[in-house]
């Protein structure tokens, strides 16, 4: 995929693409048709490969289709009874309801893009120890409602971003399994049931669907929208702490600054003399974006009636689809601007000297307690730093 209007998103390829939905459609309907047939619901007869029968050459159809359907499920049907022969034909969707195949399609999907943002996340986590451990003891004037605050380290910068970072994995490794989605029509397992014969035959093939998709086994739930909204909140958190760390660098990054460069800069059309911060301006970008994506989740979650939403359902899609990928896109993003980052401890030292009244906090606690003011303070820094060092280093223990 390439969008001009998002530079960048050809990063995250076809995670979450009108290909890779197609393929999670057919892949479902597959599983589904495997499941009746070995539950012995369909004759044998009926077993066939439906996997490659639909590609990219009918997205056109689906999608004219999906406008006067609601969805592109019931045309996906269509193509693939018309590509097969005998049993199979009269035997596929039969039990499923168009939102079973959206839902658990989007799962597959999603599950492919949060694997991909969560492996980015501990790339992050190794590139940043790294850069705590190189950088723990270089001075650093820390800033304040953008003015000079305390004398800190770059150490003590790294490491708060590290911490944030460390938050947005443990937020995505808490996310729980993503579910299967099947209930029927109005998600009673009627039709299942009526199939099989009883209702724990019902939930048993369920439970086989999911199992064969890897996915969690679930009851429906097709107006309770927690995986989509939970999943979405995970996302955008990581945008969160990646647009801290892209400010950090643009408000580090400024001429009269100096501290912190990108590794490559990009041009200007009429400036030949700048090399612009653009990682950072686009992962800011994705960061600014972010929340509202989030928002219309909830919204829709929100606005979730009867045993089917009237476009609340419907516009989850495309909005779970451009925040996937926009945070894909961030978090490859956000991987090339710590492993290229560049700090010029020299600027970051005279910087610190130059600052006027920056221990007045020190002196005045000092004067509190009557006692001359240390030399230093910072030994709390290196505490903070070991332990959130630590921290990572557990984390990527446990991920390895």
């Amino acid at each position: 995929m390439t969008d001009l209007f998002w530079p960048g998103d050809h990063r995250a390829g076809s995670l979450m693409s009108d290909a890779a939905f197609v393929d999670a459609l057919v892949t479902v309907e597959d599983a589904w048709l495997g499941c009746l047939v070995d539950g012995g619901v369909a004759p044998d007869d009926a077993a066939i490969d439906l996997t490659g029968l639909v590609g990219a050459d009918d997205n056109e159809r689906l999608a004219a289709g999906a406008e006067r359907d609601g969805n592109p499920v019931t045309g996906l049907v269509a193509l693939l009874r018309e590509r097969t022969q005998g049993a199979a034909a009269q035997w596929i969707h039969r039990g499923l309801t168009s939102q079973d195949v959206v839902d658990t399609a989007l799962m597959l999907c999603l599950r492919d893009a949060v694997a991909r943002v969560s492996r980015d996340v501990d790339e992050q986590i190794r590139v940043l120890v790294g850069l705590v451990e190189k950088y723990r003891d270089a001075p650093m004037l820390a800033h304040t409602l953008t003015q000079p605050a305390l004398p800190s380290t770059a150490g003590k910068k790294f490491a708060v971003w590290l911490s944030g970072v460390l938050d947005a994995a443990s937020t995505l490794r808490s996310l729980p399994p993503l579910p299967v989605q099947m209930g029927g029509a109005a998600g009673t397992l009627a039709a299942t049931t009526e199939l099989t014969g009883s209702p724990d035959a019902a939930v048993a093939l369920s439970d086989a669907l999911a199992d064969r998709l890897g996915l969690a086994r679930a009851l429906p739930w097709h107006t309770t929208r927690a995986p989509i909204t939970r999943a979405g909140d995970a996302l955008v958190e990581c945008t969160d702490i990646w647009g801290h760390i892209a400010n950090d660098v643009l408000a580090g990054s400024r001429g009269e600054i100096g501290e912190l460069t990108e590794g490559a800069g990009g041009g200007s059309s009429t400036m030949p003399h700048k090399s612009n911060p653009m990682l950072s301006v686009l992962i800011r970008r994705a960061a600014l974006a972010a929340p509202a994506l989030g928002a219309t989740l909830h919204t829709a979650s929100a606005s979730s009636v009867d045993e089917r939403s009237d476009g609340g359902w419907h516009v989850e899609w495309s909005t779970l689809r451009t925040l996937a990928r926009r945070t894909v896109v961030a978090a490859g993003q956000t991987i090339d601007l710590l492993v290229g980052l560049r700090v010029d401890t020299d600027r970051s030292r005279s910087n610190l000297e130059a600052a006027q009244g920056i221990l007045a906090e020190q002196c005045t606690m000092a004067e509190l307690a009557d006692r001359t003011p240390a030399s230093t303070y910072l030994g709390a820094v290196d505490h903070q730093i070991d332990t959130i060092l630590e921290r990572a280093r557990h984390h990527l223990k446990e991920s390895s």
